[in-house]
């Protein structure tokens, strides 16, 4: 929904599924562009980063300038081992999950984006139904966006745009390391 001048609600926007996935880098920043250029349109997004936690990233910076972006991060400062998760990265992944239920139910967002939450999937913090059970009970105006490499069969085939993002060439492979104002 949008506001029009006269303080009216207008529906403008038929929301869609879309996920980026692939082993490259720029999901994130991908995700994060269109919610930029949604919120200079006057739309509500919010941004829900899994497995990201206590990390001073930029776009954190950038987007509290910015009236109608916000973003919530769960996760702890640590990298999670994807083949032995700490019951902690269990939890803030279920939190986020069960914070994107509560943004979906409060129609106060036009663009929500779920940061990462294919791998949330693939690492078994959350379940594949769980964010299947998301992507059905979405608001129809509500655009929503999934993030992450491993990206589910099933979840692809619900969603109305699949971009594969794949790494041909990446500078670590030259030994340099995140920068700041790039990868953080």
């Amino acid at each position: 929904m949008q506001t029009t001048a006269n303080g009216q609600q207008e529906e403008t926007h038929q929301g869609l599924v879309q996920v980026y996935t692939g082993s490259g880098k720029g999901k994130t920043t991908a995700a994060l562009g269109l919610g930029l250029r949604a919120a200079g349109h006057g739309f509500r997004v919010h941004v829900i980063m899994f497995m990201k936690g206590q990390i001073k990233y930029g776009e954190l910076e950038a987007v509290k300038r910015l009236p109608n972006f916000t973003i919530r991060m769960f996760g702890r400062p640590e990298f999670v081992d994807r083949h032995n998760p700490d019951p902690r990265d269990i939890r803030f992944a279920e939190e986020a999950l069960r914070h994107a239920k509560e943004i979906m139910d409060g129609g106060e967002v036009d663009f929500l984006i779920l940061d990462e939450v294919n791998c949330a999937i693939d690492w078994g913090l959350i379940t594949e139904d769980s964010v299947i059970d998301l992507i059905n009970n979405r608001p129809p105006q509500m655009e929503l966006v999934l993030t992450g490499r491993y990206a589910r069969p099933a979840i692809m085939k619900l969603a109305d745009l699949v971009s594969k993002i794949i790494e041909v060439k990446h500078p670590y492979q030259k030994g340099i390391s995140a920068r700041r104002g790039v990868e953080y």
